[in-house]
């Protein structure tokens, strides 16, 4: 078996419909989880006046499990539809994936 990665992304809310609808169509893993999250940073920039107030940032955040041997392909393909969108991602490899 393939080893899986974890890919976790992190989007701004605004383009959180069409990250749903590129993860759909992206054939190689078995869906995704997401959920609002609050993006927190020393950074100021990007940030309006309440989020600078607030001192956090509203986010859409992603995680989906794909085989390590497709992560290039989706990356590829992530950063090439998603230019300058202001996502954040990680990836971190998996020990275990299963169902019970």
């Amino acid at each position: 078996m393939n080893p899986q990665v974890l890919v976790t992304l992190t989007v701004p809310p605004s383009i959180e419909e069409s990250v749903v609808d590129w993860l759909l169509q992206f054939d190689d893993h078995a869906g995704f989880t997401s959920h609002k999250a609050n993006g927190h940073s020393s950074r100021l920039e990007g940030l309006n006046l309440a989020e600078q107030v607030a001192g956090s940032k509203e986010q859409i955040r992603f995680q989906m499990h794909i085989a390590s041997t497709d992560l290039p392909r989706f990356m590829d393909t992530l950063r090439k539809d998603f230019i300058d969108a202001g996502l954040h991602y990680w990836v971190t490899p998996l020990i275990e994936v299963g169902r019970i």
